[in-house]
């Protein structure tokens, strides 16, 4: 038999042929079954099948599927560690860095956030996505300044960069410069009239310079994208309430009541005739005009 082999080329595999490629076989069967996993939503059995595919063989694939596995299943400081090897194997990929970034801003890890912007400028100091994750942040910091500038230089960069312009706006009107949240949310709502987060942040402009009405019209906007949105009703109802419109702003806190059940902690029962001022009153009178 082995004669046979010899003669037609069939030799037989040693143990350590054999031995690799049944390790060929199980990485393989590990690595698409965890990315089956994940296209299905069964994140956490997809991290069991890379975790396994990895300890057959160190693979940055499977590292990179493994981080958005444990993203999905809101894992983040695993995933960040999964994507710091990734970056030490590939120092010069900026995606790598960016998602670092990305993520460590959802974990609120704002020193890895940092260094993952610092590393991600100085591959290109022009990426505007880069400007825009390095405003993030200086917000988180409290540099509101600094984040204003870096995300004029996103702008700048790229025009078109909505989500820079309107964290730009957003920030500028928590720092009290209303003119110039107000250039921003013109630019803005030009552009995407129908956008919940443009509208809201034109209707808190527009409350911001004393314009109630333009306002309470823009809130009613915002409900009309989204019916749920709480935060409309519990501003429009706050401004209806300093024009003396008592059933207005009742019927808004009621709405806002509906979609969450126990946000007004001090309000309880129904709205009735009796006593609706001094309820309405306790409901709004602890709020931010800015929502923030």
């Amino acid at each position: 038999m082995n004669l046979l082999k010899a003669l037609f080329g069939g030799a037989e595999e040693s143990p350590e042929e054999k031995r690799k490629n049944d390790d060929a076989k199980r990485f393989d069967m590990f690595k698409f079954d965890g990315v089956k996993a994940a296209r299905m939503g069964n994140f956490d059995y997809a991290v069991r099948c890379y975790e396994e595919a990895l300890k057959i063989k160190d693979d940055l694939e499977v590292r990179d599927y493994l981080s958005q596995a444990f993203v999905s299943s809101d894992k983040l400081p695993e995933a960040i560690c999964q994507l710091k090897i990734l970056a030490a194997a590939e120092p010069e990929n900026i995606n790598v860095w960016i998602q670092i970034a990305r993520v460590a801003y959802m974990a609120e890890d704002y020193d890895a956030m940092n260094d993952a912007c610092a590393a991600a400028m100085e591959l290109d100091s022009k990426n505007p996505h880069v400007h825009y994750l390095y405003a993030q942040a200086y917000i988180a910091a409290g540099n509101n300044i600094n984040a204003v500038a870096m995300l004029t230089k996103a702008i700048a960069l790229k025009p078109d960069m909505a989500d820079a312009c309107l964290l730009r706006g957003k920030t500028l009107l928590a720092m009290g410069d209303v003119g110039g949240a107000s250039d921003d949310a013109d630019l803005l709502i030009k552009e995407y009239p129908e956008s919940e987060d443009v509208l809201m942040f034109n209707a808190r402009v527009a409350s911001a310079q004393g314009k109630s009405d333009e306002a309470i019209q823009l809130y009613g906007r915002v409900t009309e994208v989204n019916p749920f949105c709480a935060d409309a009703y519990r501003e429009r109802g706050r401004l209806k309430y300093g024009k003396g419109d008592m059933a207005g702003a009742s019927e808004d806190m009621q709405k806002v009541m509906e979609i969450t059940p126990g946000a007004v902690a001090d309000i309880s029962g129904e709205f009735s005739a009796e006593g609706v001022e001094h309820k309405v009153r306790k409901a709004y009178s602890n709020m931010n005009p800015l929502g923030l």
